[in-house]
């Protein structure tokens, strides 16, 4: 609202104009979502509390473990609804909601929301600890990923890659000694652009790395269809068809440009990588990438269901799941604004997703909200957030690290949730296998309860777990 707001009004009040600026409006949504956790909270629970929705404690398990939590009876649930109606509120208020990527965004975040929320809500109705049936819950799960991993496949998120890197330059001396000459020859303005980045004789890293530099700034500060004049060239041919788009953007114009580039010195310039919305790349790496194809679908769908599942194995002790969904979120929406910007993306070697500017908000009103929460759901709780918060942000972190196409790094990222799930898994195949199990009970948060450790202390250390994992995973991008 208040983006639009700036937008029609900017040109009578300018101070309006820093509204459309995402780096202000995440700042906001962070203190509207926490304000609004805050202020409706205490109401939210008092209807959890009418409506009698209390967490149950299963005997059936260790009866160590029951002996420690059974005081949780009662405690309400369903908590997650607060987190929902904090997240839609602030975003509603500061998000700009025509970005397609926030709207897919919210939609995992929603939809993942209804599947915990029946799960919840079942639970209530037959006053135990068993709501929707694991094959009724994986098919929500299942349903939403499928629903992105195909969205994403045919509605790419990323523009073709358009800025040059080192690595795009087949012939450094070509490129200096034949192709810079031949632009400032044809083109118009590209001999006062090139002087801005003097080129030595040798050909070192600084001196590829000032090649580039100018080469995309010729594309960036320039129209080559028009500035250039291209009769008896290779690039002939492809005049007509680029120049009939008419009206370009900025991006535009300079995706343009990189393809007539490529296509009149095809022995200099590398053509770029395509459909490299399909690509996953490797963290800590130049440029690799896996070209999954349709393929991506089903890797798509396996982070929505790992990760949702991963933050509800993990929801099982005070303020820990929240805390720890937190971490990974204030990582990711930093990286949101990191790949949104060309020239930081550029700096990094990051897939550029223009689009992503949003999910800097988005990311900043689930803080929010998730701040509130804790609040709420510190030791001891006054409420659970149940499968109907757990679901939705690990759903939603799941999202943000696929449409910032930084998808393995969700591995680093939310490192203590994959702990979390692998402690399920291990000890299931070894039971399975061995008849043995590796751990008293998982996952492992039960495995240090039963050790002795207070729920606090298993609680704030596994944030402080979550928090390295965060930091390590912002330090893998300047290892490229």
């Amino acid at each position: 609202m208040l983006y639009y707001l700036a937008i029609t009004l900017k040109s009578s009040f300018s101070p309006l104009n820093v509204l459309t600026y995402n780096t202000v409006r995440a700042g906001g949504a962070v203190f509207t979502a926490f304000l609004v956790s805050i202020l409706i909270g205490p109401a939210i629970i008092r209807w959890l509390q009418y409506l009698k929705v209390g967490q149950y404690i299963r005997e059936e398990h260790v009866a160590q473990l029951h002996a420690i939590h059974k005081k949780k009876a009662g405690t309400p649930t369903m908590g997650g609804v607060l987190i929902l109606i904090s997240v839609v509120v602030s975003l509603a208020l500061w998000a700009r909601l025509s970005n397609r990527l926030l709207l897919v965004a919210l939609l995992v975040f929603g939809a993942l929301g209804v599947v915990g929320f029946l799960d919840d809500y079942i639970k209530l109705r037959r006053k135990q600890n068993k709501g929707l049936s694991a094959k009724a819950k994986f098919a929500g799960q299942i349903i939403t990923g499928l629903a992105l991993g195909l969205y994403l496949v045919w509605n790419p998120i990323t523009p073709t890659r358009t800025y040059f890197t080192t690595n795009d330059i087949l012939d450094w001396v070509a490129l200096k000694d034949e192709v810079k000459p031949d632009l400032e020859h044809r083109c118009q303005g590209i001999q006062s652009v090139a002087q801005d980045h003097p080129i030595g004789n040798r050909y070192d890293a600084t001196q590829k790395e000032a090649l580039v530099n100018w080469l995309n700034t010729v594309i960036e500060k320039n129209d080559l269809r028009t500035d250039c004049n291209w009769s008896g060239s290779l690039a002939e041919n492809e005049m007509g068809s680029l120049s009939s788009q008419g009206g370009v953007s900025a991006q535009e114009r300079v995706a343009v440009n990189r393809r007539i580039l490529e296509r009149a010195f095809p022995y200099a310039i590398a053509k770029r990588i395509p459909n490299l919305h399909t690509h996953v790349e490797i963290p800590g790496f130049k440029e690799v990438f896996i070209p999954l194809g349709l393929g991506y679908v089903l890797f798509v769908l396996l982070i929505i269901v790992g990760s949702s599942n991963a933050v509800n194995l993990t929801d099982g002790l005070d303020g820990l799941a929240i805390g720890a969904s937190i971490m990974s979120l204030m990582a990711y929406t930093a990286i949101a604004y990191v790949v949104s910007r060309a020239d930081w993306s550029r700096y990094l070697f990051l897939i550029h997703v223009p689009e992503a500017s949003e999910l800097t908000v988005f990311g900043a009103a689930l803080l929010g909200a998730g701040i509130g929460f804790l609040w709420f759901n510190s030791h001891p709780a006054e409420v659970f957030m149940g499968d109907t918060g757990s679901l939705a942000l690990g759903g939603a972190l799941g999202t943000m690290a696929i449409l910032t196409k930084q998808e393995i790094l969700l591995v680093l990222v939310g490192g203590l949730f994959v702990i979390e799930a692998a402690s399920v898994i291990l000890q299931v195949m070894s039971f399975k296998l061995t008849g043995k199990r590796i751990f008293r009970m998982a996952p492992l948060h039960h495995h240090f309860e039963l050790a002795g450790w207070s729920e606090s202390k298993v609680t704030i250390r596994f944030w402080i777990m979550a928090l390295l994992f965060a930091l390590l995973s912002l330090a893998t991008l300047k290892l490229r």
